[in-house]
């Protein structure tokens, strides 16, 4: 199916769905030009209920001065997320599952979510997160494979720091690996981090990057 195709039926389906999300401001519509002939557009719906229900589509398209398609660099990718927060005076917690499907290359991925924050102590803050995902391909099976992942992040919130460690495991070879990092605000806009990945291993790597953030 080509990528005008595919994208003529998005375009006819969305609409319906929009039209009635738009009296709540609840249609999702995200255009942008990343570069020249180059563009990507976000659009679908949410509905909020407890468990906060979202779908949509990403299209993109990029072509030559000419204005012919580049091969291969369309993106049809059809997608779906719910998540479900709760928040206490302790902390909050998030709970979701979110699926993607690409329609060009018959690929796509399931992962299922939980993450928690609460306050530890006057002086510090927990953080953790779990998720797996399930990446399969309708061409060639051999490629589905499963991904676990656990992270936790201790916070001082009056310093700006934070410390956090990582792990993640897929059955895709048998690959494991761990994170540890540390995150420091600088300035309300500056902040600097560094991490190790699989420490005190051969394939040990680690990263030092300060970040400055500008909004206008």
């Amino acid at each position: 199916m080509t990528i005008f195709k595919i994208a003529c039926i998005l375009l006819s389906i969305l609409p319906s769905l929009a039209a009635a999300a738009r009296a709540d401001d609840l249609l999702i519509w995200s255009p942008a030009k990343l570069s020249d002939g180059s563009y990507k557009a976000t659009m679908g719906f949410r509905l909020p209920a407890e468990w906060e229900t979202s779908a949509g589509a990403d299209i993109g398209l990029a072509s030559t001065k000419g204005g012919a398609l580049l091969p291969d660099s369309g993106q049809a990718m059809l997608w779906g997320r719910i998540v479900r927060t709760s928040v206490t005076p302790a902390g909050q917690s998030q709970r979701g599952a979110k699926v993607s499907v690409d329609t060009l290359r018959g690929s796509g991925a399931l992962t299922l979510s939980r993450s928690r924050s609460w306050i530890l102590s006057d002086t510090l803050d927990m953080q953790s997160s779990r998720s797996i995902s399930v990446q399969f391909d309708a061409v060639d099976t051999r490629q589905t494979s499963v991904t676990a992942s656990q992270a936790l992040k201790l916070i001082y919130p009056w310093t700006g720091t934070s410390l956090s460690a990582g792990t993640g495991v897929s059955n895709a070879g048998g690959d494991f690996s761990t994170t540890v990092g540390v995150n420091q605000d600088i300035l309300p806009n500056l902040n600097l981090d560094a991490s190790v990945n699989n420490p005190f291993s051969p394939d040990e790597a680690g990263s030092v990057n300060l970040r400055y953030r500008l909004q206008w």
